[in-house]
């Protein structure tokens, strides 16, 4: 399955994993959507930019409205945004708590919520929630954020089965530590359990992944895909 000349909307997408992903998507002909709270609105020729708090309701179902209108029904959405917490739960505060949860859990349900739709009565596309290993591995000082994702994956698997029939397609993408600017405050002489950034994936390594799962036959369902490091 080719990407060319195909919608594709890719959410976080001004820097780090996104970013990359976003290129690699438009590197492959796919006509780019980029939302991100820090975009500036407007479009060239590679990328549509679309300026949205992913966490305030009426402001995704406005985006999404104008975008299903001016730009079609996407063949791809990657819900990619999230926020990253490293801390123990005696530090972590009630109200970092529930940021991780808006940034990534409430945001994806929310793009969910607001293309899935348009694509069931289409019958076609593929929506790529980005995970984590915390989402399916108990990690120290992780409390807020595996909460998070342990939900992404709880929405994933139900959309799975809610979607199942349709000719719409749901993967959840789980990839280990990547290097991105969300390690730049850890110090890593504290936390000798983490992988040294060398050792990390790369957020190349993310956007391979999501291009094998947006190019296979639109009859082949990869559920979940699972990365790390040897």
């Amino acid at each position: 399955m080719t990407l060319a000349g195909r919608l594709a909307i890719v959410t976080g997408a001004s820097r780090g994993i996104g970013a990359t992903l976003a290129a690699a998507l438009a590197g492959q002909g796919a006509r780019v959507v980029r939302i991100a709270r820090s975009l500036k609105p407007g479009s060239d020729a590679r990328f549509v930019d679309v300026a949205c708090d992913l966490t305030e309701p009426a402001r995704v179902e406005q985006a999404a409205t104008a975008i299903l209108r001016e730009q079609g029904v996407p063949d791809l959405v990657v819900s990619n945004a999230g926020a990253f917490l490293l801390k123990s739960l005696e530090q972590t505060s009630p109200a970092e708590l529930e940021t991780q949860i808006a940034i990534n859990l409430r945001a994806p349900y929310l793009v969910a919520r607001a293309f899935l739709p348009a694509m069931r009565r289409a019958g076609r596309g593929l929506l790529i929630n980005i995970g984590s290993v915390a989402d399916h591995t108990g990690l120290a000082e992780n409390s807020a954020y595996a909460a998070s994702k342990y939900g992404l994956r709880g929405l994933h698997e139900t959309l799975v089965a809610e979607y199942r029939g349709t000719g719409v397609r749901i993967t959840l993408i789980s990839p280990g530590a990547t290097d991105t600017s969300v390690w730049d405050p850890v110090d890593f002489s504290r936390h000798p359990d983490l992988p040294p950034r060398p050792g990390m994936l790369r957020p190349d390594d993310v956007a391979e992944a999501v291009l094998f799962v947006a190019t296979r036959p639109e009859r082949v369902q990869v559920d979940w895909l699972r990365m790390g490091t040897v």
